[in-house]
Formats: structure tokens, C-alpha cells, sequence
């Protein structure tokens, strides 16, 4: 398995001053890609995503977006950022890759046996475990509100 660096993050919920110091760790760890497993909250925030890291950015919808329609107008003026809808999956670096916002069925994708790594968010709780070959990660709320 490739030795790649990927950024994972959920739950931001508008929080820029966290989401800022989150994208400056991501830098200096040299991350190829960043994953959002859903809760921007706001249009806007896609924008700070964008800003903030040059790789490719993959945007799973959870249940806090807001606008949905100036989400896809905001995202769509910055080349290296895709809205994935509620699912996603992709090959990166190597890694068979899959991204859901909720739990639930994050780990039945986990047990299914095809993929390196699940990550789901929702319910703010950071969480590792492994399921035959495949990391199901929960990377915690940027929020800050929990964790």
C-alpha cells in the first residue's frame, strides 16, 4: 500500500478560525489530498477549503450545508474543488478511498471488504478502527464544540 498523505476532515460548521489552523497542519504535513466528510454549513466555507490547500479537495454532503445551489456556484470557481454529493469513492495515491457523512453506513462500506480507507463524520466523535483490511476513520469535528 502506498505510502500517501491524505487530509481528512469533517464537521467544520462555519468555524474558520478552526478550519484555518486545521488547513495550516494540513500544509506542513504535506497532504496530496483533502477530504471534507460533510457539515460545512455555509457556501462560504468552501471558499477558506479552497484558499487554504492547493491538491485536489473532495466535498461529501452531510445534513448541515445550507444552500446546496451556491454551494455548487462557489465550488465551481475553484478548479481543485469537487462536491461529491453523499457519496464518494476514488482510487487516491493507491488508496481505494470511500467518504460518507454518516456512521452507519460507513461501516457496513468498511466490512465490505473492497477498500484501504472509510471516513464518515456526523457525530463529531474522532474514531480508528479496522475492518478486515479497510481503516473506517472518523476524523472528529473541526467544530471544536465536542472535541
Amino acid at each position: 500500500m502506498s505510502q500517501a498523505r491524505l487530509a481528512l476532515i469533517a464537521d467544520s460548521h462555519d468555524r474558520l478560525d478552526h478550519l484555518n489552523k486545521a488547513l495550516a497542519q494540513i500544509r506542513e504535513a504535506n497532504c496530496s489530498h483533502l477530504i471534507h466528510a460533510g457539515d460545512l454549513n455555509a457556501p462560504f466555507v468552501i471558499a477558506d477549503l479552497a484558499g487554504g490547500f492547493e491538491g485536489p479537495i473532495h466535498i461529501v454532503f452531510g445534513n448541515n450545508e445550507g444552500d446546496g445551489r451556491l454551494c455548487h456556484q462557489v465550488a465551481s470557481k475553484f478548479s481543485h474543488v469537487t462536491l461529491q454529493g453523499p457519496y464518494f469513492e476514488a482510487e487516491l495515491n493507491g488508496l481505494k478511498v470511500a467518504c460518507i457523512h454518516y456512521p452507519e453506513p460507513a461501516l457496513r462500506i468498511a466490512q465490505s471488504g473492497h477498500l484501504d480507507v472509510v471516513v464518515y463524520g456526523h457525530d463529531h466523535t474522532p474514531h480508528h478502527s479496522i475492518h478486515g483490511d479497510c481503516h473506517l476513520i472518523n476524523p472528529g469535528e473541526i467544530m471544536g464544540r465536542l472535541h
